[in-house]
């Protein structure tokens, strides 16, 4: 039951972050994405932190793995939306931005989790 209410306290907080993206990016109806692009590379640049720190400095308590990996970077990132808005890109023929937009979050989010795990290394 513990950990549920980590994941909840750490999901608000995340959502709480990644709609503030979208109240500093504020962005049109036909344009580019940019606020959830920032929010999900972000968020993926942070779990890949979270996870090398944790490797580094082993530890593994489990209610704050859950806390940030489960609650904040799930919060904070969202599929849904990128799949929503990637959807409504090919539907309307925008496919240069949908090619964009996929490749970015997709390779960039497993390049930004490797990057991130590697800079604690990197922390004396």
């Amino acid at each position: 039951m513990k950990e549920i209410l980590f994941v909840f306290v750490g999901g608000g907080l995340g959502s709480v972050f990644r709609y503030s993206t979208s109240l500093l990016f504020p962005t049109t109806a036909n344009s580019f994405p940019y606020p959830t692009l920032l929010a999900n590379l972000v968020g993926c640049l942070l779990l890949g932190i979270i996870l090398g720190a944790s490797t580094k400095l082993q530890w593994h308590h489990e209610s704050s793995m859950i806390f940030f990996t489960v609650g904040f970077c799930g919060g904070l990132t969202t599929f849904s939306t990128l799949v929503q808005e990637s959807y409504d890109m090919a539907n309307t023929g925008a496919f240069l931005s949908f090619l964009l937009y996929t490749s970015l979050s997709f390779i960039g989010g497993l390049f930004l989790v490797f990057l991130g795990s590697q800079i604690p290394k990197l922390i004396s």
